[in-house]
């Protein structure tokens, strides 16, 4: 299911929400976008947001897009998940890459750092610790999330898989 809607498993397309409980594994694709992982480690709850961009700039859909949007709701969908209306989240980032840097220069900030910066934001003032993240460069990332374990593995392409 790829409308944004509620997954047990399964592929995050851009600008879509996944959450999963205990065995569930979600999976996302990430170039310039932020891959925004929450997890409640005592009922092994996941929820990952694909952000394509920082800020809805008052735009409500598609709510899974924006950063400002995108983690209010997957918190939303995970407390709807699992019955619990108070969750004790940490938070693990990836993506965020500048992919065209070496063919366009960017007049301005590169759109990867600026999810970087509205997710972080908005995580500290939801007082979400980040306990992980792997950010920048030029390259992609697939992510493969456990809901069991809440790691995080981090694949590019040449390189050795990461958990963070």
């Amino acid at each position: 299911m790829n409308d944004g809607s509620r997954q047990d498993e399964g592929l995050v397309g851009m600008a879509q929400i996944g959450v999963a409980m205990e065995r569930g594994i979600l999976r996302t694709l990430l170039g310039s976008c932020v891959g925004v992982v929450l997890y409640e480690r005592k009922i092994k709850l996941l929820g990952l947001a694909h952000v394509v961009m920082p800020d809805s700039q008052g735009r409500s859909q598609p709510v899974g897009k924006y950063a400002d949007t995108a983690i209010p709701e997957t918190i939303r969908r995970m407390k709807e998940l699992s019955g619990v209306s108070r969750l004790t989240l940490s938070a693990k980032i990836a993506g965020g890459a500048n992919m065209f840097a070496h063919v366009i220069p960017a007049p301005t900030r590169p759109i990867g750092d600026q999810n970087m910066a509205a997710i972080e934001q908005i995580l500290k003032a939801l007082d979400i610790p980040i306990v992980g993240r792997h950010l920048g460069g030029t390259a992609g990332r697939r992510l493969v999330v456990d809901a069991g374990s809440g790691t995080v593995e981090v694949h590019m392409i040449g390189q050795p898989t990461i958990r963070i």
